[in-house]
This record gives C-alpha cells, sequence and structure tokens, in this order.
C-alpha cells in the first residue's frame, strides 16, 4: 500500500488522494515523496489528463506535517556527513514541489502546463500547507475546526520545505511574520482573509468547485515566475522593504533575546532569498533550514516537544489498566484552582460536582466558566448552544451526597494537612469503593495525606499549575502504596482535558517545585550579595528564561514564598539551608511588598496593577556591590541551581523518565525551551564540563552545586543522559 494514489476521471481531471497508512492524519514519509513524485510525473505525461487536484483520503483534515522521525533517518542516510543527507533530503522535496509548481511549462514562455489545485478538507499544517503553497489555487472545506499554518517555528525549526519563500513572496515579509516567526494558525476563512488560502467552499462543494477551476484553463503561473514580479512591500533594497527588515530583525532579537536559532535562520532565508531568483531563494532556504536541523538546540527542542510530549500524552508510562476514562469528576473546592479544573473538565465533556462549603463560594467557581465562555462567544469561537451544555454539566453545590456516582475526585482545598484529611473523610462517606481520589497539592507529601483514607492504592496526587486551563502540564504524583488503576485513572484524566502528563514519586516537592524553587533562591540570594537586580533579571531572561526570578516571585506572591520557606524550615531544621534567602524575603513580606496581589513587590507598579521597572527601595536594604560579577556566572547559578535538582530527582527516583523531566521543565515552568529541558542541556555541554562547572560553582559559592553522584560518575565515562537513560538505552 502506498500513502498517495491516484484516479482519473471521465473529464480528465486526476485526483491525487494523500491517505497515510496507519494513522489518522495524514504524515510525509520519505517513501510518500517518492509517491507523489511519480504519480505527478503521471499526471504530467499523460496527455488524456488536463489537470490533477491533490487532496486528503482522512476526514476533516489535510495533514499534520512532516514526521518528524524522517530528519533521524535523513541524518543517519548520510553517514560522517549529516549535513549532506540532510541538505539533499530537502532539496529533493524542493524539487518534487517545484515540479508541481511548474507543471511542464516552458522555462522560456510559461506555457504548456497543467493547472494542479490543492483541496484541503480541514486542517494543513507544515508540510500539510507546503505543499498546497506549491500547487496553483488553495481551495479549502469552510470548516471551523480546521486550522490551517507553518508552527513549525514552536518546536525549534522554520518551514523549510519552500513554506518560508512562498509565503514571504506571496504575502510579503510583514505579512508573513506572524506566520512564520509566531506560527499563528487560522481557520479556513482567516487564512483566506491573510491570503493564504485562494477560496473557501462549502465541504461538500470542495472538490467540485477545486475541478471546475482546474477545467476552466486557468493561468496558473505563479507571481514569482513572472518577469515584472516585485515583493509585496518591498525587498530588502527598496526603502520600505529595508525598513520591513531592519524592524523585523529588532523584533526576532527583542522576543527570543537570541537563543532560539531558528528564528534568526528564518528570517536571514527570508532576507537573502528577497534578493535572488525563486530558485536560488528555496536554495538558501534549504541551507539555513539545513544549518537550524545540524543545531543542537533545534534537535533537543524537537524531541522534547514534540516527540516526547506526544509519548507522554499518549501514554508512554501509563500501567497496564483497563480504560479508565472518567465520567463524573468531582472537584472539592471552588477556589482559583478548583474552578479552573471544573471549566477544563466541563469542556472535554466531563459531568462535574463542584463542592464548596457555601452555594455562594460554589457558584462563583462556576462563574469561571461562564466567563470563559462568554469570551468565547465575544470572540465568536463559541455558541450559545456550545454555552448552554459545558455549563449544564457544572453542578455547584455544598451537598457532599452529590458526589454518588463518580468515578474521580480532585480535592483543591486549602494546604492543610488537616483540611484536606476532614475533606477526604467526608467524600470517601459518600463515594463508591471504585472510586479514586486525587488530592491537588504542590508541596504536601502525597504518602502523609492518603493516611486520611480508607484505601491509599485509591489515593494520587494530581498537581494542576495555574492558571489551569492555560497551563499545559500536570504532575501526576504516586504515593507509596498508589496502586496503578490509580495512575491509569489519572493519565486518562489528563488525556481527557488535553494536558500533558508527568508521572513522578512522592517526595518534597516533587519534581517541578523542587527544581523551580532554587532558580528563585538564587536570585534572590544573589540580591542579598550585592548583585544588581536587573543582571540578575536580564540574565535569566537571555538564558531564556520567561521570567526572571524576582519577577516570578512577584507574580507567585512574596507570601506564599514565606509560607514555604516556614514549611520547609520546620521539616528540615538544622538542615535547612536557605536562611540567606529568607532575611530578604521576610523583610519584604514586613514591608508588605507581596508582589503582583498588593502591587508592590520587587517590581514597582501602578495603580492599575502595570509592572514597571525594579522596586529601586531594594537598593538602599541591599545595597549593590561596586565590583558586579560577570554575565556567564549569574547565568551559571541560576542554570545549575534548577538542573542540579533535576538530576538528583532522577538519581532519587522522583523522576523515573528522564523524558518527563525535560518536558515537565519546559512546560511547568518554561525552563530554557531552547536547550530542550535540563537533561538535554546536560548533554549539550557535556557530563565533564558540567562536573568541572559545578565544582568551581561549589567552591566559590557553597555546597548546593556540589556534583550529584550520578552526574560524577557520567563525566567519567563520559556520558549522555538520552543515550543512558533514553527509551532506547532502556530497550536495548
Amino acid at each position: 500500500m502506498t500513502d498517495f494514489t491516484m484516479t482519473t476521471d471521465a473529464d480528465g481531471v486526476a485526483t491525487i488522494l494523500w491517505d497515510t497508512v496507519g494513522k489518522s492524519m495524514n504524515v510525509m514519509t520519505l517513501e510518500a515523496w517518492d509517491d507523489l513524485d511519480a504519480l505527478v510525473d503521471q499526471v504530467l505525461a499523460d496527455d488524456a489528463i488536463k489537470g490533477a487536484i491533490i487532496t486528503s483520503g482522512k476526514p476533516g483534515s489535510f495533514a499534520g506535517g512532516m514526521d518528524l522521525n524522517v530528519i533521524a533517518k535523513m541524518k543517519e542516510m548520510a553517514g560522517d556527513n549529516p549535513a549532506k543527507g540532510l541538505f539533499d533530503g530537502i532539496m529533493n522535496a524542493h524539487r518534487i514541489m517545484r515540479k508541481i509548481e511548474r507543471a511542464g511549462m516552458d522555462p522560456k514562455t510559461n506555457k504548456g502546463s497543467k493547472p494542479i489545485a490543492a483541496a484541503l478538507p480541514g486542517t494543513a499544517l507544515g508540510i500539510g500547507l507546503e505543499i498546497p503553497l506549491s500547487c496553483h489555487r488553495i481551495f479549502a472545506a469552510d470548516n471551523p475546526k480546521a486550522k490551517i499554518g507553518l508552527p513549525e517555528i514552536l518546536v525549534g525549526i522554520f518551514p523549510g520545505a519552500g513554506g518560508t519563500t512562498r509565503l514571504s513572496r506571496k504575502l510579503g515579509a510583514m505579512g508573513a511574520s506572524p506566520l512564520l516567526l509566531e506560527g499563528k494558525l487560522n481557520d479556513p476563512v482567516k487564512a483566506k482573509a491573510a491570503g493564504v488560502v485562494d477560496e473557501v467552499v462549502p465541504a461538500d462543494e470542495l472538490l467540485s468547485a477545486a475541478k471546475a477551476w482546474v477545467l476552466s484553463e486557468p493561468n496558473i503561473v505563479k507571481p514569482w515566475d513572472e518577469k515584472a514580479y516585485k515583493m509585496p512591500g518591498g525587498a530588502p533594497y527598496h526603502p520600505a522593504g529595508f525598513m520591513t527588515f531592519v524592524g523585523a530583525s529588532a523584533m526576532v532579537n527583542g522576543k527570543t533575546q537570541g537563543v532560539y536559532p531558528a528564528a534568526k535562520a528564518l528570517l536571514s532565508a527570508v532576507y537573502e532569498g528577497a534578493m535572488v531568483p525563486f530558485d536560488t531563494a528555496i536554495k538558501i532556504e534549504a541551507r539555513w533550514f539545513t544549518n537550524v536541523l545540524m543545531n543542537p538546540s533545534s534537535s533537543a527542542m524537537i524531541r522534547s516537544l514534540f516527540i516526547n510530549k506526544e509519548a507522554l500524552e499518549k501514554g508512554a508510562n501509563r500501567p497496564d489498566a483497563a480504560d479508565q476514562r472518567v465520567q463524573k469528576v468531582g472537584v472539592i473546592g471552588a477556589g482559583m484552582m478548583g474552578a479552573g479544573i471544573s471549566l477544563v473538565s466541563a469542556l472535554a465533556g466531563i459531568e462535574v460536582v463542584l463542592i464548596d462549603s457555601t452555594q455562594e463560594a460554589a457558584d462563583k467557581g462556576k462563574s469561571y466558566t461562564t466567563a470563559h465562555l462568554d469570551k468565547g462567544m465575544a470572540r465568536k469561537k463559541v455558541t450559545q448552544e456550545k454555552k448552554d451544555a459545558v455549563l449544564g454539566l457544572i453542578n455547584a453545590t455544598t451537598d457532599y451526597d452529590a458526589l454518588k456516582g463518580c468515578d474521580l475526585i480532585v480535592e483543591a482545598v486549602f494546604e492543610d494537612v488537616g483540611v484536606k484529611a476532614d475533606v477526604t473523610a467526608k467524600v470517601q462517606a459518600v463515594t463508591g469503593p471504585d472510586c479514586i481520589f486525587a488530592t491537588n497539592t504542590s508541596t504536601l507529601p502525597i504518602t502523609e495525606l492518603a493516611k486520611a483514607s480508607t484505601d491509599a492504592e485509591k489515593f494520587i496526587g494530581i498537581h494542576f499549575f495555574s492558571p489551569v486551563d492555560k497551563m499545559l502540564l500536570v504532575e501526576i504524583i504516586k504515593g507509596k502504596q498508589t496502586g496503578d488503576v490509580a495512575v491509569a485513572k489519572a493519565l486518562d484524566f489528563v488525556r481527557q482535558i488535553r494536558k500533558t502528563p508527568i508521572v513522578v514519586n512522592d517526595e518534597r516537592f516533587f519534581y517541578a517545585n523542587r527544581c523551580i524553587i532554587p532558580y528563585i533562591n538564587e536570585g534572590i540570594r544573589m540580591v542579598k550579595e550585592g548583585v544588581a537586580p536587573a543582571l540578575i533579571e536580564n540574565a535569566a531572561k537571555l538564558l531564556g528564561m520567561p521570567l526572571g526570578p524576582l519577577q516570578l516571585v512577584d507574580e507567585t506572591s512574596v507570601d506564599l514564598g514565606v509560607k514555604i520557606a516556614k514549611a520547609t524550615r520546620a521539616a528540615m531544621g538544622d538542615a535547612y539551608p536557605d536562611g540567606e534567602v529568607d532575611e530578604v524575603l521576610f523583610w519584604m513580606f514586613d514591608e508588605k511588598r507581596l508582589g503582583r496581589k498588593s502591587n508592590e513587590g520587587f517590581y514597582s507598579y501602578d495603580d492599575k496593577g502595570k509592572r514597571g521597572g525594579l522596586w529601586e527601595g531594594l537598593a538602599a536594604q541591599y545595597p549593590v556591590a561596586d565590583d558586579q560579577p560577570d554575565l556567564i556566572t549569574v547565568q551559571h547559578r541560576l542554570m545549575f541551581a534548577q538542573t542540579l535538582e533535576a538530576v538528583r530527582a532522577l538519581e532519587e527516583n522522583v523522576l523515573e523518565d528522564i523524558r518527563e523531566g525535560d518536558v515537565g521543565a519546559i512546560l511547568g515552568w518554561g525552563f530554557a525551551p531552547w536547550s530542550g529541558g535540563p537533561f538535554s542541556w546536560l548533554d549539550m555541554i557535556g557530563a565533564p564540563y558540567a562536573a568541572e562547572r559545578c565544582d568551581a560553582l561549589t567552591a566559590e559559592f557553597g555546597e548546593r552545586f556540589k556534583t550529584p553522584d550520578l552526574l560524577r560518575e557520567m563525566a567519567a565515562k563520559n556520558q549522555e543522559f538520552y543515550k543512558r537513560f533514553g527509551t532506547a538505552a532502556k530497550a536495548a
């Protein structure tokens, strides 16, 4: 069986059907390129064929993009010269799409060609849009659920199969920039408005409309193949175009801080390609694409944000248990977390019982969903029927008896062992023996909380990140006695609400918080030492962190930090290592500078809550030293503070899979996405250098940077984490 097949009707119109074998959505493989190439040759050679339509055999979608595992194959096939293998593979794809685009026309006269249309039943992403862009007209079904665009930049690469060159020449650099540099996706109507597709037609008229156009003897020469072609908005050497490219360069560097190679490479491909003929431009694009693919950052991002993320979402570490999809969930506590959990559950079609101590509080929790849906209606993304259906799934009440029939409970009450124990008892007095009880906590030990349960095997931790509806990660925590069914239930629930799960074992702060707290603490510790706060914050941003440690404290609130510090000190006693941090944090608390919630924190805020610059009063209490450390030292302190905790979590079996460590770090707290996560970063810099650098940091700043035994051992053997602990290593 082949992925591409062709039929020709009585009117001489060929339909090339893309239907990837064994996949729910079309993805491009090396073999499929050969199939497509052969069929295009057949269309152009057969005089009885007047033109062709390329469409999909998958209902509601055209294609999801390139199978990124193909890139690894291309590297391997090239042996000692992987860059050549990649470049040759990319140029082969360009050759096939250029063949579609030129369609047999005479190179001098642009005559004698056959029209080829693309008919998109739905979603068209990546190569699934690049192939249509090489066709002569793009028809899209009026499918509001469809997403059309080039999201490659979001996983560390850029559209390298002609999408960058064709889209920038079709729309101009300015018009193409949201689609290329931000990976913006549009529904068909908006895609037409943006100039990406040419026609939007009713779904049942898609093929007939495309066929009518093919038979209309249209002019199919692309604008960039005409002698008089001028780039919309101006090429770089045009006054208007010059200003566009100057602005684009500044914008890209401002947003990426120079740490994302794909964005710079994309801009370079557009800039250089705009000054040469099209065939040279696509060769330039291929060279920049190869350059990006050879960059370890891109490989790491692809692995973590695409391959590993997808594997975890599909249940890579799910226990062997029967289907545990949730039918009815009870959410205890209607505050911010409980309200968010109710929202995402109802949006997934799950019946929700939302309980709080008063009806007013329960109703307020449900109103969070109402407000979310109202915003969707204002943007015409949600219908009244959809709103009524979702709200109809949420029963906001004070009555615990309403929990009867629930197969999952998610408790999201105050972070107090006694309060949670009381709620657990109340819930389990009503629910059946098969109901799984999950506690949403960020700090409290699951094994300890499970003591209040009648069945510790059915007790599990589910740590949502705030705000629940926007954050992609969910941390599932196994207590010492948590059983496989509870883990499977939690994983299936997370899949239902379209989040990415990681599964970790029960230790203080689990995984995400044990890594992010040292990052915050290191930033605060440097303030006390006299390091300029602006240097700390900017060093973090130049690492690709979304927020500097001081801004992160402001966003999460100083009083929360104080609460965590007091609880940790009480638990650790004399072993508590962060007294210097507490001095700064507690002083801020006493000054009532609690962060964004009080409009006063490490940063200053105006009356409307808009963040300004760093608070000048901080320097009065903690003066800035005359001698400042170099940027790399500050960055390494911030980076290793997090990364070493990730290694310790693996060493202590809190993490069972390094894929979860990398994906969880990026999605959970924004760990330098360009790096692919802490373990990918360590593989980039090498274990020997990491151990050497940690020794230097330990000598200068203290035992918190001590090289973990695992990293020391790997340094001695010059090992890589993904070669030692990756799935391939485990299989071997």
